[in-house]
């Protein structure tokens, strides 16, 4: 203990900051590596904090473990704060710039602020002065913490405002950009871009880290608002200024290899972004004209979310057993329905990826292909040059395949054909657009297709809708009355009080209760029972009944097993199965 005093009386006498002094205490830093450093940020004109994290003496994550154990104060890991969820207009940004802090929460007069370094009593006190209001420090990373302060701290037309000051780093695909022959006729310079490619870049790493599926640029009359898709949901995230719509459509058609000078007309095309030294997330990009410009739609592909493995999807284990099943067959039809956006694409390539193997002769025809799979031929279908689903089937079968994958069956011609090679010796796997997996046999008896060819080559349906999933963090029990449970579908034996219904809250680590997406099947294998009812033409009631009776849950008592399970809450259940 002496010594321990002895340090902090040589360390006062060169007027060593507090987190100096306390980690000198904590034996973390010797007196000479404290001055040294103290030294070097009075010479750099930067903080202590910074100079100490930046030189590698201590790490950001040690530090902060550290501080958290000196002075007793809560730690907190900033990769679970949502930065959209946080408390707006409670402290200036400009202090929180300067002193390099986020206020995550008020309660009563005192705000509870994160910090990398609570012995800042001028940041503390600068707080007190502007707010009014009292302080309670919590712990966090300083690095985790620099980046929350600069995603909180800049709105939408700030962010516009800044990067027309230039500076930043790009990280677009070289390739996508020098191959776009159409970027000289934009009739800008690389300066003038130089705003819109960084906000762009911003927007797309943005959504990559947000965990969004789509970007929507919408421009409307005295307004742009730039949305994501985030678990399901669209969120409004910037509103820059109007006047950049026109150059922003073209610098994305420009990166994308669509036809800048076509604007009456809807495109389609691609473009990637690294995020990473050895990764590069796709991204599909579709325009539309509306009456005040052009709306683009940008879809992230994640070619990670192919390879998570069938366990990651949400099969329960029977279901599991029985996709597994289907496609270990040598020959037949696996069909996977629901509507746009339900994960059908996802289902498919997880399929493919499990039997991917070095033996297998795999082939896709897709409008467009989505997520690229090494070992597959992966073929887009382009209806302008001729070469549709009908086509590429037709030339698949030329090509020694084993395993064929057709994007979506659509018409008659290219069911026929899809039908054809299950019966002669192929693994066929598609999707259809319908609500569940009885009423997939009847649209395509509807669609012309005679009842033998049906039940001789199908040989299992799933049927899926996305839900969103209960935040673990804040989700709590919810009291619903025994006549709704009912009502929504439990029988009466299940409702014995030995389980819970659980409701969205709402947190810093969650959108609004909920915190990404689970998957609600229906797997219907195609027995020889079904088999009979389809031969004689027999209703979608029919098979559903027979379903049943085999053990086949329906999309709405599986979404109400999830919700059972507590994974989500039984309004999503009723939302998404809606039957």
């Amino acid at each position: 203990m002496a010594a321990v005093d002895t340090a902090l009386k040589e360390a006062s006498a060169v007027a060593l900051p507090g987190l100096g002094r306390a980690l000198m205490s904590a034996g973390k830093l010797t007196q000479k590596s404290a001055e040294d450093i103290y030294k070097k940020s009075q010479i750099s004109r930067t903080s202590f904090i910074a100079e100490l994290t930046g030189s590698g003496a201590v790490s950001a994550a040690d530090l902060a473990h550290t501080v958290s154990a000196v002075f007793g104060a809560p730690l907190l890991d900033l990769d679970a704060i949502d930065p959209l969820r946080l408390p707006k207009e409670l402290l200036d940004n400009k202090i929180c710039q300067a002193y390099r802090v986020v206020v995550l929460s008020k309660r009563n007069n005192r705000l509870i602020v994160a910090t990398a370094d609570p012995t800042d009593q001028e940041a503390a006190e600068k707080i007190k002065f502007t707010t009014q209001m009292g302080v309670d420090w919590i712990i966090a990373e300083y690095d985790k913490l620099s980046r929350l302060v600069e995603a909180t701290t800049k709105s939408a037309s700030e962010s516009m405002d800044t990067l027309i000051s230039g500076g930043g780093d790009f990280a677009f695909d070289d390739v996508a950009i020098e191959d776009a022959p159409e970027e000289a006729d934009t009739g800008t310079t690389e300066v003038e871009d130089a705003p819109i490619v960084k906000f762009l870049h911003k927007m797309l790493l943005d959504a990559f880290n947000m965990r969004a599926s789509d970007l929507h640029f919408e421009p409307y009359e005295h307004q742009y608002r730039v949305r994501f898709r985030i678990d399901g949901e669209l969120r409004e995230i910037a509103s820059p200024p109007i006047a950049i719509k026109d150059k922003l459509a073209s610098r994305i058609k420009v990166i994308s290899r669509l036809d800048i000078s076509e604007k009456r007309v809807p495109q389609d095309g691609r473009m990637k972004l690294k995020v990473g030294p050895d990764r590069v997330i796709d991204f599909r990009v579709s325009t539309l004209p509306t009456l005040f410009g052009e709306k683009i739609v940008i879809r992230i592909l994640d070619p990670s979310s192919a390879k998570l493995g069938i366990d990651a999807l949400g099969y329960e284990p029977v279901e599991k057993e029985r996709l597994l099943q289907a496609i270990g067959r040598p020959y037949g039809m696996i069909l996977v329905t629901g509507p746009t956006g339900s994960g059908k694409t996802v289902s498919l390539y997880t399929c493919l990826n499990l039997l991917n193997k070095p033996g297998v002769n795999i082939a896709t025809a897709e409008d467009p292909s989505e997520i690229n799979l090494p070992g597959v031929n992966q073929v887009n279908v382009n209806e302008k040059a001729g070469m549709t689903f009908a086509v590429a089937l037709k030339s698949f079968l030329r090509q020694d395949p084993d395993i064929i994958m057709v994007g979506e069956i659509r018409d008659l011609e290219t069911a026929d054909i899809s039908i054809k090679a299950a019966q002669t010796g192929h693994l066929v796997l598609s999707t259809l657009h319908t609500n569940d997996a009885p009423t997939t046999l009847t649209r395509m008896r509807n669609m012309g297709i005679a009842p033998f060819n049906i039940a001789s080559s199908v040989i299992l349906i799933t049927a899926q809708r996305l839900a969103r999933r209960l935040c673990p963090v804040c989700k709590v029990p919810a009291d619903i009355p025994h006549e709704a449970l009912v009502d929504a579908g439990y029988e009466e034996h299940e409702i014995d009080g030995s389980w819970v219904t659980y409701r969205p809250v709402g947190c810093s680590a969650c959108n609004n209760g909920y915190k990404g997406r689970l998957g609600i099947y229906q797997v219907m294998p195609i027995s020889e029972e079904i088999q009979r009812i389809i031969l004689r033409d027999g209703s979608a009631l029919e098979i559903a009944e027979q379903a049943r009776a085999e053990g086949v849950r329906s999309l709405r008592e599986s979404g109400l097993y999830k919700a059972k399970l507590g994974l989500t809450s039984l309004e999503e259940v009723l939302a998404v199965t809606n039957e």
